[in-house]
């Protein structure tokens, strides 16, 4: 192994795939090079991550009637709970 100079598909910017890289990467089982160089990586991670807030949407409880927020838009056909009495109708955890 050797290292690869490598072309950036988001910046266009050469970056350099080295042999230590190429190593952990063959340890992990990827098959792929990367396609982008470190700045773009992890930009692209953070807007990601930022990106995955849950939309939440307005409902009222069907058991006590307070108005709270649930992350689906219910559709009318099953109870919408608010989050203590959903803890009451919820299967135990185990």
């Amino acid at each position: 192994m050797q290292d690869k100079t490598l072309i950036c598909k988001d910046c266009g910017g050469q970056f350099v795939f080295s042999v230590r890289d190429q190593q952990f990467y063959a340890e992990k089982g990827f098959e792929n090079e990367p396609q982008r160089c470190r700045e773009c990586r992890g930009a692209r991670k953070t807007q990601r991550s930022s990106s995955a807030e849950r939309d939440m949407y307005e409902a009222v409880c069907a058991q006590c009637a307070t108005p709270t927020t649930v992350p689906f838009k219910p559709r009318g056909d099953r109870p919408v709970y608010c989050r203590a009495c959903f803890a009451l109708h919820a299967p135990a955890r185990v």
